[in-house]
């Protein structure tokens, strides 16, 4: 599916001019609070009217101001998931996903069934609202939104009101959900390890403004866009697969395009595909092979290109067999290797560093 936004909406003192396109799986909406990211979901869902633009899905208009085109919500087929589910107090939560088939064009009773399988709801069917845990809550609003057959899932930062537990959870089904259903998503969120876990594009916003959009292993690898992204986040993405299980030490290894990586206790099998975040903070940089460390991740590459000083650091682009890292090092250390585009690097990388908030499904 093809996503076409161009939304511009003065909120009193607050300018939306954004605009993007996308036909990723699952297409994040990230940047800061204020950033504009759910106004962009509500003009998508019809929910905010723009002063200009247009939005489109697969060609079709569903708001164009110059053509004074503005399809109705309930016209748009879109489920929406907000951040506190929404689920009707005094239905159960059969009925309130028997509430969303309502709006579907699909009445099979298999349906319902299919939903309560992918969201792991059996158990809760005959409870209400009040009885469920957070997790659970979240999970019942995205049935619900699936049983109105939406051709597209609007997600507003569905982990926000949810400890670090409940958010794995969601998680897990949010893939299962990207996976097995085949509805695009757009996703808004502030946590690049959401982002990194589940989106396939990111469209970053700042102050209103789109900043970049494109593949999230291409946005999340450029150095400029490091003051966006917070001091402790940016990093690359590797799309890699499971290689080896080594159950005696709990590591597994993973092979991607530039060779293989270890990581403790992924939970996956030999020959899964899986994303890994790799931070820039946790990268180091040596001009030698070094011998007889602890460090498991060594790997041969070039210095690409270096980024802009940042007080005392330097981001440093490491091209490692066509793929890119970026490795946050300091100005002395640039200094004392000498390091300079096409100097060969080796990239060391801790294994304890991917921690299990890095890896996801691909």
């Amino acid at each position: 599916m093809r996503l076409e936004v161009a939304a511009a909406k003065r909120l009193g003192a607050f300018a939306l001019e954004a605009e993007f396109a996308s036909e990723g799986r699952v297409t994040a909406l990230f940047g800061r609070s204020g950033s504009g990211k759910t106004s962009v979901l509500n003009a998508i869902a019809g929910l905010l009217r723009p002063e200009r633009g247009r939005i489109a899905i697969d060609g079709e208009t569903l708001f164009d101001a110059a053509a004074r085109i503005d399809v109705p919500v309930h016209r748009r087929r879109l489920g929406y998931v907000f951040q506190e589910g929404r689920l009707l107090p005094h239905l159960t939560v059969r009925q309130n996903l028997l509430y969303g088939q309502r709006f579907g064009r699909r009445s099979a009773a298999a349906r319902l069934d299919d939903v309560v399988a992918l969201l792991g709801l059996g158990g809760a069917l005959a409870r209400h609202p009040h009885d469920l845990s957070g997790g659970e809550k979240q999970r019942a609003a995205i049935g619900r939104a699936l049983l109105a057959d939406p051709r597209l899932l609007l997600m507003d930062e569905p982990l926000a009101s949810l400890d670090t537990e409940r958010k794995g959870e969601i998680l897990y089904y949010i893939e299962r959900l990207r996976d097995e259903t085949g509805i695009p998503i757009v996703y808004v969120s502030h946590s690049i390890d959401e982002v990194v876990r589940i989106a396939d594009t990111v469209v970053l916003l700042s102050e209103g403004r789109v900043l970049d959009a494109g593949p999230i292993r291409e946005t999340m690898a450029r150095m400029e866009l490091r003051p966006f992204l917070g001091r402790f986040e940016g990093g690359a993405v590797l799309e890699a697969h499971v290689a080896e299980q080594d159950l005696a030490n709990g590591l597994t290894r993973l092979e991607f395009a530039g060779g293989s990586i270890y990581a403790p206790d992924v939970d996956a099998l030999i020959g899964e595909r899986v994303r890994v975040r790799v931070r820039a903070r946790d990268v180091s940089l040596a001009t030698v092979r070094p011998e007889a460390i602890s460090v498991l991740n060594v790997l041969p590459g070039t210095v690409k290109a270096l980024g802009e000083a940042s007080g005392a650091s330097v981001d440093v682009q490491i091209d490692v067999a066509g793929t890119v890292l970026l490795a946050r090092i300091t100005r002395k250390s640039v200094d004392a290797l000498a390091l300079v585009p096409g100097r060969p690097v080796y990239a060391l990388v801790k294994a304890v560093a991917i921690d299990r908030h890095s890896v996801g499904w691909a």
